[in-house]
């Protein structure tokens, strides 16, 4: 890593890093303060009211008193406008963030929806425990998380719903009910990947496992060898704790897959979290290298991938579980964005999508990074679920022109790409970009009509609403 942070300098040097704006945080815009958008900056929306509670009865009161929609946001990671509507009260769930109740013996915690990921790691670590399920990154908060029904690389996982033991959302009317797959359980599986349709979730409590020591080990292989190494090496075998792979655009077939193994090797990274206080500049430079450069695709894989992976360090779960995702972060979003899709395509169907997803990319000239790929175990019952089987999960991570005809071109390939996932019993993720039709929706979403139903029962004005609600979902 030493190395290439050098080879980055002396880049940066001979470029000159003022060619990269000033950074302005996404989560908080110059912008008037009635207009809320997320971290894509493509979704401003002007808004009634915004509020910031610290208390559940706080939100019950507003929710109950409010006669217009009403919007939820936390960490603002979504990229299609599904924390807002227009004209609505929104409840920025940010300063809703303590953690309530660690119970070491039991392997539980009980959290307020608007902690981060972090917070929470900060409470658990110095009992040696670990999150079962979460994104790559920390500070995301729990509450969103729970709303899009997150996941993340670790082997044998599922969508977050299957760590969750139950959850406490307030209802329009201002009630306040608990949810789990026992109690109220209509109600916990419509609004655990349910963006907010249904209620606000106020808190979680989480089934916790052991943070343990992993190693790192990774290889290069064709795409045509993955699944079969997947099903043979990874799945069901004893030391893999977290593990996904990285498809290198533009021709799309190699990867690197990377595993994390338990091991009782001492630590080689002493750091038990990631420090919150890294500086990302590099990282930006090694972005704008790899999307403008003409080779820098080539230079990505060639130089910054071989270095970046060298060795076989030590860590601890916690450690490899709590990067930020500053780390993604671009200089600036005004002319040009970074966005993420995500496809699910069920196991066993793996070859059959990857010249499906190619012949998309290649065809419409999307300028990707990175394709990541990761797994999931099945749903055990959302109403919006997208992982209906064991399923890959495909991440696109990709560099987009904010230009009217761009976002139009955007949505023509994003259209095929969905496509193509549904030609193989698939699905996609609803939590970026709303570039899907409304039949491709109901085909990904069979369910929705029963989220439907329950909204109507226990939502009868439609209060709570976003842009994707509206879209899919009126």
């Amino acid at each position: 890593m030493r190395t290439w942070l050098a080879l980055l300098s002396v880049i940066a040097a001979a470029v000159g890093l003022a060619v990269l704006p000033v950074i302005r945080d996404p989560r908080s815009p110059d912008r008037e303060p009635l207009v809320v958008d997320d971290v894509s900056q493509l979704n401003p929306t002007r808004v009634s009211a915004i509020i910031q509670p610290t208390s559940p009865a706080e939100i019950a009161r507003a929710v109950a008193q409010h006669a217009g929609p009403v919007s939820i946001g936390g960490g603002r990671h979504s990229m299609g406008g599904q924390i807002a509507t227009e004209d609505a009260l929104f409840i920025d769930m940010r300063r809703f963030n303590k953690i309530l109740e660690v119970d070491p013996r039991a392997r539980t915690v009980r959290v307020q929806a608007g902690a981060t990921w972090r917070e929470l790691q900060e409470a658990i670590d110095p009992f040696n425990l670990s999150i079962k399920v979460m994104q790559s990154f920390g500070n995301y908060t729990i509450g969103g998380s729970l709303s899009v029904n997150a996941h993340g690389t670790y082997v044998g996982g599922g969508p977050l719903i299957t760590t969750v033991r139950s959850i406490t959302v307030v209802l329009a009317d201002g009630s306040i009910v608990e949810a789990s797959p026992n109690r109220n359980p209509e109600i916990f599986y419509g609004t655990i990947g349910g963006y907010g349709g249904l209620g606000v979730i106020v808190e979680a409590t989480f089934d916790l496992t052991d943070n343990v020591r992993v190693k790192r080990e990774t290889g290069m292989m064709p795409v045509a060898r993955y699944a079969r190494f997947f099903r043979d090496g990874i799945q069901g075998q004893p030391l893999p704790v977290l593990h996904n792979a990285n498809i290198f655009p533009p021709d799309y077939t190699s990867l690197r897959e990377v595993t994390y193994n338990q091991t009782t090797e001492p630590v080689s990274v002493a750091d038990r979290l990631h420090p919150i206080d890294s500086s990302y500049r590099l990282n930006r430079l090694a972005q704008w290298i790899q999307s403008a450069w003409p080779l820098g695709s080539e230079i990505e894989r060639y130089v910054m991938d071989p270095v970046n992976f060298s060795g076989e360090p030590v860590s601890w779960r916690n450690y490899e579980s709590s990067y930020d995702d500053q780390a993604l972060e671009p200089a600036s979003r005004e002319s040009s964005t970074y966005l993420l899709q995500e496809y699910y395509v069920p196991q066993e169907r793996f070859d059959e999508f990857i010249p499906k997803m190619r012949a998309v990319l290649q065809t419409q000239n999307v300028n990707v990074l990175n394709i990541s790929i990761t797994h999931s175990m099945q749903d055990p019952g959302s109403l919006l679920a997208w992982a209906r089987t064991n399923v890959f999960a495909f991440i696109i991570y990709y560099k987009q022109d904010t230009s009217p005809t761009a976002l139009d071109m955007e949505e023509h390939w994003t259209r095929g790409l969905v496509d193509a996932a549904l030609r193989v019993d698939g699905s996609y993720s609803l939590r970026y970009r709303l570039n899907a039709t409304a039949d491709q929706f109901a085909r990904a979403y069979p369910r929705a009509s029963e989220f439907v139903t329950l909204k109507r029962r226990i939502d009868p004005t439609n209060k709570f609403r976003n842009k994707l609600l509206d879209r899919y979902l009126p």
